[in-house]
């Protein structure tokens, strides 16, 4: 069954690849659309990982399957928009190195998932991660933006929210090296702390603020789950569907910082 559901996913992968290539760059985007999408690639390349090792150690491979379908489609199709957007040699040159590895990347999470392959795949994105990582700088730079930094910020708890869950479920899944440990540790005080960071600026709207305080205890609630799992105790359906939902919450939350930066611009 495994085999048949990841066979159907590298097609449709494959012919959503095919499909967006052939497109025409969509018209240019501005400065904070171009921070939001650029945060966005790292998102996905942390949440594509975790779509493997969830399709992998069966934790809820239906859904796993079509969000790395739609995963990888999303990411070709906002690279192009990014190229087409590129001011600057910086930006377009960090573009073509995220393309490189984009490209080992891809090839490796179409491979039918295996415990043995999993720390190849962590290290791939982590990889990907660092070259979209550069992109987003490069561009936040380049906007010079007070308010792009909490675009840049806010899009970050996305990335992170994915990264926590994709640590999580390998962990779950037998996988055991340090570096899983270490690095699982590592993204759920970034989180803690850009959290904190985000509800502490003096931009927030009132809507921004709630918003953030609902995020708040959300986190309160999963990052108490995660103790436990040093006991050996996974919950790892539950830190899916906590985390998406946190996801979502934050997507949402970039959109609004992105709003703000067009209005202050304007």
């Amino acid at each position: 069954m495994l085999n048949q559901i990841f066979k159907v996913s590298g097609i449709l992968s494959i012919l959503f690849t095919l499909v967006i290539t052939s497109l025409p760059a969509a018209a240019t985007i501005n400065d904070a659309e171009a921070i939001n999408k650029a945060g966005r690639q790292r998102m996905l390349s942390q949440r594509i990982a975790k779509s493997y090792i969830m399709i992998g150690s069966d934790v809820n491979p239906d859904q796993a399957t079509a969000d790395l379908d739609t995963s990888m489609a999303l990411f070709e199709q906002q690279f192009l928009e990014l190229m087409d957007y590129a001011p600057n040699d910086e930006i377009r040159n960090s573009l073509n190195d995220a393309a490189i590895t984009w490209q080992a990347f891809r090839l490796k999470v179409l491979e039918t998932p295996t415990r043995e392959k999993a720390l190849t795949i962590l290290a791939l994105s982590d990889e990907l991660l660092a070259r979209s990582e550069t992109v987003v700088k490069a561009i936040t730079e380049h906007a010079g933006h007070k308010a792009g930094q909490l675009v840049n910020i806010s899009g970050r708890q996305r990335m992170l929210s994915q990264r926590i869950a994709k640590l999580y479920i390998t962990r779950a899944w037998g996988v055991k090296d340090p570096s899983v440990d270490q690095s699982l540790d590592l993204a759920i005080d970034e989180f803690g702390s850009a959290l904190t960071t985000l509800r502490q600026s003096e931009l927030n709207s009132s809507d921004i603020k709630q918003k953030l305080a609902k995020v708040q205890s959300q986190w309160d609630f999963t990052n108490a789950g995660f103790k436990i799992s040093h006991q050996g105790h996974f919950v790892p359906t539950v830190v899916s569907v906590t985390t998406e939902s946190i996801l979502k919450k934050m997507n949402d939350l970039t959109y609004d910082y992105e709003q703000l930066m067009i209005k202050s611009n304007g």
